[in-house]
């Protein structure tokens, strides 16, 4: 969704783009110029989860000492991730249930604000409760951004890659806490969930239970990882045990970066760098 407010840009300076994703365990930003290049990338894992208003006060302490903060910039885009979503076919969509769709899968208080993104391209919409305090204060900083979910991002670019596929995809989404689980079958979304792990076995379950409701074989079907996880990773040994195939992803297209930066894995900040 996009809320806008008119406010003006008399730097004179280079224009910059902002993403930023917020989520109670940790923050990730990147900074782009007008070549589309990537100027930093910075980010900050928490260890832990927060309350919003600590993760606020984190924001706000990066905005008031972080130089790549300090642009007067053209745009921005904030990404929530938290586990307050889920998907609706847009044939069963109606925008005044909103709180319907949320309530069967978590605690949605009286006060919450609720709202949803638009995968037109899809027929889906994800319905879900984005922070409030932080929502408010990049109003307040920016006007005008735009804000989506975490998942919208990852849906909309596993979709449309695998658009002609015919076959079964499994792709997990890894952050340090949680992942995302998305299942296709031909091009076809039939699953995007997420679940917060602490064991590698813990990740094998939840993988191993929802692909047998599914009537998956491990055998057959591929698991592909993004995010944060490496082939080093205990969590990746563990699949490759259980599973045939394994691999990791990639982003779909390729990304420029300026000369200040050496290298960025594309896989682990896909989301993130989505809007570029």
């Amino acid at each position: 969704m996009i809320q806008k407010k008119t406010k003006s840009n008399s730097s004179g300076t280079t224009k910059h783009t902002l993403s930023i994703q917020v989520s109670l365990n940790g923050l990730s930003f990147c900074t782009v110029n007008t070549d589309n290049e990537i100027t930093s990338l910075e980010v900050d894992d928490f260890g832990v989860n927060l309350s919003p208003e600590q993760v606020l006060d984190k924001i706000k302490y990066l905005f008031d000492h972080n130089e790549h903060l300090k642009y007067d910039f053209e745009s921005v885009q904030v990404i929530y991730q938290n586990e307050l979503y889920t998907c609706v076919p847009k044939a069963l969509f109606d925008s005044e249930s909103l709180k319907e769709y949320l309530k069967y899968n978590i605690k949605v208080l009286e006060n919450d604000f609720i709202a949803y993104d638009e995968l037109d391209q899809h027929e889906i919409n994800v319905v879900y409760i984005p922070y409030t305090n932080i929502y408010n204060f990049f109003f307040e900083t920016f006007g005008s951004f735009t804000y989506k979910h975490s998942s919208t991002i990852l849906i909309d670019n596993i979709l449309s890659k695998e658009k002609n596929s015919e076959t079964t995809s499994v792709i997990a989404h890894m952050n340090s806490i949680s992942f995302d689980l998305i299942i296709t079958q031909k091009g076809k979304l039939v699953l995007g969930n997420s679940y917060i792990y602490e064991t590698p076995e813990d990740f094998l379950y939840y993988v191993m239970f929802a692909t047998e409701q599914l009537r998956l074989n491990p055998e057959e079907f591929q698991l592909t990882f993004l995010g944060a996880i490496s082939k080093n990773s205990p969590i990746y040994t563990i699949a490759h045990k259980y599973i045939r195939n394994v691999a990791l992803g990639n982003r779909n297209n390729d990304i420029k970066i300026s000369d200040s930066l050496t290298s960025i894995d594309d896989h682990q900040h896909l989301v993130l760098l989505s809007h570029f």
